[in-house]
């Protein structure tokens, strides 16, 4: 059995074990999440075998004490040979580390990791509820802002303003299409009043969910804007949908500026 020891925050850790699941599924091992064992809740996973808190709290205290070992993913572009000939040996072994990578291997199995990370019935039918009086496009902007104001020196770190603009070029390209616009984010002071008065002709949402249901209701939008993260990622894993990483705020926005998961999860700053 492989533990996979997650790294980060929710994404993070969804992406993290869909690598080292993948790799698994083609070597014959068993894997489990350690994060997905107590912590998030609210997915098909939580409900497979070894996925609860006895498993985990055996996983996390036997490789403290040194009775099962650890092999560890660390550095970008390092050559992890031994650390998988290890996995492939051990029979029970802790991966940790946010550089276990495997694009080909992730992408043969997507769709099995996305069976295991389909949400739980009651979210879907909350974001159902949300989203049942639209009959347009859907926009789904992510607003990361919090850690941003240090992530790259905070060159992803953008105003209301700034997001705005973004979205009104968007209106631009769907002059003749009915467009609701469902923001999420991590920013308490966001300013509501703001971006309710700049689109009147628009559904402005603010579902203010749990993380899984913000990521469920990104997932069932038509296409995706935000800052490079792993959250507008993931949710544009589930269907395959267009997502624009804002990289240049006074950039110009075309159909061409958005891309697919496939391409996009290579690339995760």
């Amino acid at each position: 059995m492989i533990y996979v020891h997650d790294k980060g925050r929710l994404c993070n850790n969804i992406l993290q074990y869909g690598h080292l699941y993948a790799w698994g599924r083609e070597h014959g091992r068993q894997t489990m999440s350690m994060r997905f064992a107590y912590k998030y809740r609210w997915f098909h996973i939580c409900d497979t075998a070894h996925h609860h808190f006895a498993t985990y709290l055996f996983a996390k205290y036997a490789a403290r004490w040194g009775l099962i070992p650890t092999v560890r993913f660390d550095e970008e572009g390092a050559d992890y040979s031994r650390e998988e000939q290890q996995m492939m040996t051990k029979r029970h072994i802790v991966a940790a580390g946010w550089y276990a990578r495997w694009y080909d291997l992730f992408l043969k199995y997507k769709p099995e990791i996305l069976q295991l990370f389909a949400f739980r019935e009651n979210i879907e039918r909350q974001v159902s509820l949300t989203m049942k009086e639209d009959d347009g496009i859907r926009l789904g902007v992510h607003i990361r802002r919090g850690d941003y104001k240090t992530f790259y020196d905070g060159r992803f770190f953008f105003s209301d303003e700034q997001y705005a603009d973004i979205i009104q070029r968007f209106l631009g390209l769907h002059p003749d299409k009915r467009v609701s616009i469902y923001i999420c984010g991590n920013d308490p002071q966001l300013n509501r009043d703001y971006f309710q008065k700049r689109f009147p002709d628009s559904r402005v949402v603010f579902p203010d969910g749990n993380p899984a249901e913000d990521l469920c209701l990104l997932s069932h939008c038509h296409y995706l804007i935000g800052a490079p993260s792993t959250f507008s990622l993931v949710a544009a894993m589930y269907r395959d949908l267009p997502l624009y990483w804002i990289e240049d705020a006074d950039a110009p926005l075309t159909e061409a500026s958005f891309h697919r998961f496939d391409e996009l999860f290579r690339h995760i700053y």
